[in-house]
């Protein structure tokens, strides 16, 4: 009871930990299983919104500012969809791999011209941001709040894809990309829908993220997106399920790693995690096994 009770803060700040890993990685597995395409970017939207946050809050209402920050990193998501990967569509992997990478390095750059390299601070949310007592535990009240929004904002996607017409579209372009062109569906479409729903839920990750964790850097979205790719990979790359369940796994042991005072290697658990499921289940705990066609 004693060993709990000292590391109830630090259950609980993983899970709140890998709930906002969860809304990162769902980005990555989504564009993933459509594209076949790791959006090397998606950390950096992640950050780009923390920061829209930030200066949308100097000139408006709180209750203004948030929905503004959502639409707009939506907005960037479909954008960087539109001019980094739509051109390159029938280029070699390889080509748009760099020009993935080359945007997460433009988003960091601009970001970095805006503040100068400086902190920015993210504002505090009322009552999201007050601290509570749960037993022996202070904590945010965001730590709380996450791991059921989180939940929610799944489960409310699982339902958009199983039962709307886009969703269904989705799933195609998923299981064969060429006969779904063939079959009339909107390629560009469905493309374009899955970066805006990624990033929207980047934008939620970045709500709760800077709520806990308030300096925002144009680094700040690196270690983060690192961490909800891993949760991807290790909960199977293109399952929406396994990334949330990934996430939480190391959210929670991250946490805890630091509760027993090895703080030092909190990230290296994540890589090498990483690195074992890549050895025994190169295709995660929920990934489909590929199979070549002869």
């Amino acid at each position: 009871m004693d060993f709990f009770n000292a590391n109830l803060p630090y259950i609980l700040a993983g899970i709140s930990t890998g709930g906002q890993y969860a809304l990162i990685a769902i980005g990555y597995t989504m564009v993933y299983g459509i594209l076949r395409l790791i959006n090397f970017a998606h950390g950096d939207v992640f950050m780009a919104s923390g920061l829209i946050m930030v200066y949308m809050y100097t000139c408006m209402p709180l209750y203004i500012s948030i929905p503004f920050t959502i639409i707009l990193t939506s907005i960037l998501g479909f954008s960087i969809e539109r001019i980094a990967y739509k051109p390159l569509r029938k280029a070699p992997r390889m080509s748009i791999m760099i020009s993935a990478i080359g945007m997460s390095y433009l988003l960091q750059n601009i970001a970095l011209y805006i503040t100068g390299g400086l902190t920015k601070y993210y504002p505090p949310i009322p009552w999201i941001s007050d601290s509570i007592q749960i037993a022996s535990a202070m904590t945010k009240r965001v730590t709380i709040i996450t791991p059921f929004l989180t939940v929610i904002l799944v489960v409310s996607l699982v339902m958009l894809i199983k039962h709307t017409k886009i969703g269904m579209a989705m799933r195609a372009v998923s299981k064969d990309f060429e006969t779904s062109q063939l079959m009339g569906i909107r390629i560009n479409r469905v493309i374009s829908t899955t970066f805006i729903i990624g990033s929207l839920l980047a934008a939620a990750g970045s709500l709760l993220f800077f709520s806990n964790y308030t300096g925002v850097t144009p680094t700040a979205g690196g270690m983060p997106g690192l961490k909800a790719f891993v949760a991807a990979v290790f909960g199977g790359i293109g399952s929406i399920p396994g990334a949330v369940i990934g996430a939480f796994v190391i959210g929670i042991c991250e946490n805890i790693i630091k509760g027993l005072g090895w703080t030092t290697f909190s990230d290296a658990f994540t890589f090498v995690l990483l690195i074992i499921v890549l050895m025994f289940m190169p295709t995660g705990l929920f990934g489909e096994k590929q199979t070549d066609k002869v």
